[in-house]
């Protein structure tokens, strides 16, 4: 599938900032089962300073400067992406997930794609009791790991309720998970710390959903930036993403953006103003396929 994709981030200031500094993650880049034809990043105002790079996850990052005072800014996201569908769907079977939880505890791989960074606490996730003993649940012993995430993935549809408003960026796992309720991002760190606490690695990813097309149902975080998870399988299996806010597995109407540990690995805007009061925030999103 081919898309067309936008997006536009305004900030309205309620005082002129005279100095800011932001590092984005807006950039889709080359992936497993995902090509980027082209994209482009549009500002205004325009920034004093620019540049592209790479963080140690390989999301494409630009940093960006402003020097004159403004108390507006707009950023616009222009791309248009081929995401291939899955070869196959994970196989129901496969190892026990004590096995896949031996396996990793054992590797000395320490690359970008390594299980071994997905395993401990991040700087948003944090290893909760609660969530732990809740994922156990899908997990009995000599489970086949595949059909445990799944089912957990399944139960946090089930067992959540999607609420914008109810939560924040800054909203904890533990905290969310108390609420029963909350969005996309909430519930990819409430399924990674659940994973994490029994030994399995869990990766967070951003970025988009398919527009439904007319007379088609919208997954629920469409038209938005959107967050689901990367489950390690073990060696045979590898990465399944899975996406708890619509407990499907992530596929052909998913557009990756950044992977990281946690949401703060790969916020979309980062950065620091200078500035008292107030902001406001507006962002729009279209995921049109073209074919």
């Amino acid at each position: 599938m081919i898309y067309d994709i936008r997006q536009t981030t305004a900030y309205s200031y309620a005082s002129t900032v005279a100095y800011a500094r932001h590092v984005l993650r807006l950039t889709p880049i080359d992936r497993q089962h995902q090509r980027v034809h082209a994209s482009a990043l549009d500002f205004d105002p325009v920034p004093v300073k620019r540049r592209e790079g790479r963080d140690f996850f390989g999301n494409r990052l630009t940093w960006i400067a402003f020097n004159e005072p403004h108390d507006r800014l707009t950023i616009k996201v222009a791309a248009r992406v081929t995401v291939e569908p899955p070869t196959g769907s994970p196989a129901p079977g496969g190892p026990a997930w004590e096995a896949v939880r031996d396996a990793v505890f054992m590797t000395a791989d320490l690359g970008p794609t390594s299980p071994a960074h997905f395993l401990f606490p991040s700087r948003q996730v944090s290893l909760d009791p609660e969530i732990r003993e809740y994922a156990r649940a899908s997990f009995p012993p000599e489970y086949p790991v595949v059909a445990g995430v799944v089912e957990l993935m399944k139960r946090i549809k089930a067992d959540f309720v999607y609420e914008i408003g109810a939560t924040n960026a800054s909203t904890t796992p533990p905290m969310s998970f108390a609420l029963r309720r909350g969005v996309c991002q909430d519930f990819a760190h409430i399924m990674i710390s659940g994973l994490r606490g029994l030994g399995l690695p869990a990766a967070y990813v951003s970025g988009y959903l398919r527009t439904a097309r007319r007379g088609d149902q919208a997954l629920q975080g469409s038209d938005a930036m959107h967050a689901w998870v990367l489950a390690w399988c073990g060696p045979e299996v590898g990465w399944c993403g899975l996406d708890p806010t619509n407990a499907v597995l992530a596929g052909e109407d998913h557009v990756v953006l950044a992977i990281g540990r946690d949401y703060s690995d790969v916020a979309p805007i980062d950065g620091v103003v200078f500035a008292s009061g107030r902001q406001r925030l507006d962002v729009s999103v279209s995921v049109v396929p073209t074919n």
